[in-house]
């Protein structure tokens, strides 16, 4: 894939997504989410399906929405909310320390540079990058297992790690296309490119795709 076949590459998966379901933060940002909501929401949905997430953030927000709330809960109050997403214990002691540092380093509120976000606990470069996205409407690539893939199928990329992905495509592909790339490619990944046998004669972008590693289709 070239970048003179983006713009119908975008148009086209654009028109596939309006029948796939959206992604949960970024149904979260279309419903308002606060920058703190949409951080932890983030954090809770690392290796934990969206069908998941979805039932436990509210359930945990109910009791606790901002950093200075969480703090009045205990790790195993926290953890006891959550336990159905992946890696709960760990990640109920991260939200206490991030909330921590909220209040300690910024007086509450959610920092806005990936830099800084990537600094906190729990928060790599993908949760950095989708929080200032969807948050405060600031320029970054959202690069999960997904993106990874599909742009190293389509040929975009040859990367092995998403954060190499996220490098290439800064490099490479045009800015206006960095906020909308994750949201698109999440359920193209789900729906159409999947890992294994991915539905290629479904895809509406086939002509566009080196198929870099598929030896098998549907």
């Amino acid at each position: 894939m070239t970048n003179s076949e983006l713009p119908e590459t975008f148009r086209r998966l654009h028109t596939a997504a309006q029948h796939w379901i959206v992604p949960m933060v970024y149904a979260m940002k279309q419903k308002g989410a606060a920058p703190y909501e949409i951080l932890i929401a983030s954090l809770l949905s690392a290796r934990t399906l969206d069908t998941v997430t979805t039932v436990v953030y509210p359930e945990l927000f109910r009791l606790a929405n901002t950093p200075q709330k969480m703090l009045t809960l205990s790790e195993t109050q926290i953890e006891r909310v959550i336990h159905r997403v992946a890696f709960s214990t760990t990640k109920a002691k991260q939200i206490l320390g991030l909330s921590k540092i909220l209040i300690e380093k910024y007086d509450g509120r959610v920092p806005e540079t990936i830099e800084e976000l990537d600094e906190l606990p729990g928060v790599g470069r993908k949760i950095a990058n989708l929080t200032v996205t969807m948050a405060f409407d600031k320029p970054g690539i959202t690069v999960d297992t997904h993106v990874h893939r599909i742009v190293n199928r389509w040929g975009y990329v040859k990367t092995k790690t998403p954060d190499e992905s996220e490098i290439a495509l800064r490099e490479k592909l045009p800015p206006e296309y960095w906020v909308e790339i994750n949201g698109l490619l999440i359920p193209f990944g789900q729906n159409i490119c999947r890992p294994t046998n991915p539905f290629c004669s479904k895809c509406p972008i086939y002509e566009f795709c080196a198929r870099v590693g598929v030896s098998k289709s549907r």
